[in-house]
Order: structure tokens, then C-alpha cells, then sequence
């Protein structure tokens, strides 16, 4: 077990950092008026510059992504039900999201910008894992629809 949580988090490491520079250039465009924020200024000031900023968000992205996908073995626990898979999976990526967006200043330095952000985390999770639920159940309709299928014909 600990060698597939190493290696699902070693094939996250550099999905986190891709996902983190693809919203850097979704931020950019949506927000930056033509130019490139690779990341908050506010970091930038605290690092001293710019590429330091940016190596560490680029760690700390790669750190969430590692985070993300060895969590994700929590789903492939079929001794857990689908509440305890969700609170366990919902806390452990909570406990990763929210410094790396504290640290990378992605959120507001207040009580009100963490629960402002983690507001929005939670809707996102929710909105996320419910897509995924719908999918999941429109998989086993069809495998079962299959199956029923093949036990007639076998009659």
C-alpha cells in the first residue's frame, strides 16, 4: 500500500504543477489585462522575487497535486462506505488545500478570506463530487443493464 500512495503521488507531483501554471494563464487572461501574473504579488514580496515566487508556488502546487492523488486511493477502500470515503478523502485534501492557498496567497490573510475561501473549496468539492456520483451511478446502470442481459440470453 505505501508503494502505490508514493507512486500515485509521484504521478501527481507534476500534474499539480501543470494545473497550478494552467490557472496561472487562466487568471491572467481572466484578470491581468494582457499581461502575465505567474503568481500573487503579494508572494512576489514576500519571496523578493519574482522566480523565487514562482519555484515555490510551483512546490507547493506540485505538493497539492501529490496530495490530491495519493489521496485518492481513499476511493479504492472497499472496506469504507462512500460517507466515510468522502469525510476522510474531504479532510485530508482540506488539510493539504488550505495551507498552499494560505502560503501562495491565494486567499485573503483574514478569518474572513480563509472562510471566504474555504467556502468556496467546499462548494467546489461538492459541486465535483457530485458530477462524479452521477457518473459513477450511470456506470453501474449500464454495467447492471449488461449483466441482465447476458443472464437472459444465458436462459
Amino acid at each position: 500500500m505505501k508503494k502505490k500512495i508514493f507512486l500515485r503521488g509521484a504521478m501527481g507531483f507534476p500534474l499539480g504543477i501543470t494545473i497550478g501554471y494552467l490557472i496561472s494563464i487562466f487568471v491572467s487572461l481572466v484578470w491581468a489585462e494582457g499581461y502575465y501574473v505567474p503568481c500573487e504579488p503579494e508572494l512576489v514580496n514576500i519571496m523578493g522575487n519574482e522566480i523565487k515566487a514562482v519555484v515555490f508556488q510551483a512546490v507547493l502546487c506540485g505538493i497539492l497535486g501529490a496530495g490530491f492523488s495519493a489521496g485518492s486511493l481513499i476511493w479504492e477502500t472497499e472496506e469504507w462506505n462512500l460517507v466515510k470515503q468522502t469525510g476522510v478523502y474531504f479532510i485530508l485534501v482540506s488539510v493539504i488545500m488550505m495551507p498552499v492557498a494560505y502560503f501562495n496567497y491565494w486567499m485573503e490573510h483574514s478569518v474572513g478570506g480563509f472562510l471566504s475561501y474555504f467556502g468556496i473549496f467546499v462548494f467546489l468539492f461538492a459541486v465535483i463530487w457530485v458530477i462524479q456520483f452521477l457518473i459513477g451511478r450511470q456506470m453501474v446502470k449500464k454495467m447492471n443493464a449488461g449483466l441482465s442481459k447476458a443472464k437472459e440470453s444465458v436462459r
